[in-house]
C-alpha cells in the first residue's frame, strides 16, 4: 500500500513538472493609471511584478509602464480587451461612465473597512459578480483584485468648511461616487490626473481637492496650497486597485500560471494594506509640525449630510440593473456582517 502511495505521488510531482515544462513563458505588458513612485498606489504593482518571475520559476515576467507611457490610464480596459496590452493596473471607478457597478468595486462611501471588504471580495459574492460585470459588459478581460488601501483623508482645502453653505459653488477635484455626493451638496467636481491636481490649485482652476492618503498627497505636494486637511475620509474607506488580464492571454496559461498569478495578486492584498497604514502617521507629524496644515476632523452634522446626500446618490445610481443588483448584494453582506463587527471590534479613541 505504502509502495503504491510513493508511486501515485512520483507520478502526481512528474506530471506537474512536465506541465510546467511545456508552459509557455509569458510576459505581461502593464501599464499603469498611477505612478510607480507613489507610495500604496503605485508601489503595490512594482512588487507584484518583482514576485512574479520567482514564484512562477521565469514562467511569468511582468514590464511596467508609467502612466501614460503606452496608453493612457482611462483607456486601460479598452486597451487590455482589445489586445493592444495583454494586462494592465487601474482602479475600477475609472469606467464607471461605462459601467456604473465598477465603482462599486474600487470603493463605495461609508462602505466597507479593509477587512469586511476582503472578505465579501473573496468569500461572498463579490469577486464572482465582479468578473460577471466586465463578462455582461462586453469586455474581455479576466480581473484580479490586486491591492487594497486603507482610509483615505476627505480633501484639501484652501479655506476651512464651518458648514454645508461654504461647500456651495467650490470648484474640486473628486473621485468616484464621492463625488457624485459632494455635486448633491452644491460642489462643482472634476476628475483630474494626480499630475494635473496641483497645478490646477496652484492656478485657482480648482479650489480644493482629493486624491489619496496622506503619505502620498505630500509626494503630490497639495500642502503647499492647500492649508486645511479633511478627516474621516467617509468616500473611501477602503481603496481597491485591479489587474486586468486579456481573456485570450488568461486561456491560454495553464493553471499553475494562473495560480501564481492569482496567489501573488492576495500577496499583494497583505502587503499593500500593510504599507499603506504603516506610512501614514509620519506624514500627518510633518504636515502638522513642520508645513503649517491644519488637520480638522468632520462634525456629526457634516457627516450626516455627506450619508444624506449618498442615500441620494444610492437611489439614482440604482437605475442601472447591475448595479443595483452588485449593490443589493454587497448590503446584504453587510448587514450580516454586522452581528460580528458590531460586537467583536473595541470603539477606536481619540
Amino acid at each position: 500500500m505504502k509502495s503504491t502511495m510513493k508511486t501515485l505521488v512520483a507520478a502526481s510531482a512528474l506530471s506537474l513538472c512536465v506541465a510546467a515544462a511545456n508552459a509557455k513563458p509569458i510576459l505581461l505588458k502593464t501599464p499603469i493609471a498611477f505612478g510607480s513612485h507613489l507610495p500604496a498606489l503605485g508601489t503595490p504593482i512594482t512588487w507584484v511584478s518583482k514576485q512574479l518571475p520567482l514564484v512562477s520559476g521565469g514562467q511569468l515576467k511582468m514590464k511596467i509602464y508609467e502612466p501614460g507611457k503606452l496608453v493612457a490610464p482611462l483607456q486601460i480596459l479598452d486597451a487590455v480587451s482589445s489586445g493592444k496590452v495583454n494586462s494592465g493596473y487601474a482602479i475600477a471607478g475609472y469606467w464607471s461612465g461605462k459601467i456604473p457597478a465598477a465603482a462599486i468595486f474600487s470603493t463605495i462611501p461609508f462602505g466597507p473597512e479593509a477587512p469586511e471588504f476582503m472578505a465579501w471580495m473573496y468569500y461572498g459574492n463579490g469577486h464572482k459578480l465582479y468578473q460577471k460585470m466586465y463578462d455582461d459588459a462586453g469586455y474581455n478581460v479576466h480581473v484580479e483584485p490586486c491591492a487594497l488601501i486603507s482610509p483615505e483623508t476627505s480633501g484639501w482645502f484652501k479655506k476651512p468648511v464651518k458648514s454645508l453653505d461654504d461647500l456651495k459653488g467650490l470648484n474640486m477635484r473628486f473621485y468616484g461616487l464621492g463625488g457624485e455626493v459632494m455635486q448633491k451638496l452644491g460642489v462643482s467636481t472634476s476628475l483630474l490626473p494626480g499630475g494635473e491636481i496641483f497645478g490646477a490649485l496652484e492656478k485657482g482652476a480648482i479650489d480644493a481637492t482629493e486624491f489619496s492618503q496622506p503619505a502620498i498627497d505630500q509626494k503630490l505636494g497639495f500642502y503647499k496650497v492647500a492649508k486645511h486637511n479633511y478627516f474621516p475620509g467617509w468616500h473611501q474607506q477602503a481603496t481597491l486597485f485591479e489587474l486586468l488580464i486579456n481573456k485570450d492571454t488568461w486561456n491560454k496559461m495553464d493553471d499553475s500560471q494562473r495560480a501564481v498569478i492569482s496567489t501573488t495578486c492576495k500577496a499583494s492584498i497583505t502587503n499593500s494594506i500593510a504599507e499603506s497604514e504603516y506610512i501614514q502617521f509620519e506624514a500627518i507629524k510633518k504636515n502638522t509640525e513642520e508645513r503649517g496644515v491644519t488637520v480638522h476632523k468632520w462634525s456629526p452634522e457634516m457627516l450626516k449630510a455627506f450619508r444624506s446626500a449618498w442615500d441620494e446618490v444610492v437611489e439614482d445610481q440604482k437605475k442601472d440593473p447591475t448595479f443595483a443588483a452588485v449593490y443589493k448584494d454587497l448590503q446584504t453582506f453587510r448587514e450580516n456582517y454586522k452581528l460580528w463587527s458590531s460586537r467583536a471590534f473595541v470603539p477606536r479613541e481619540d
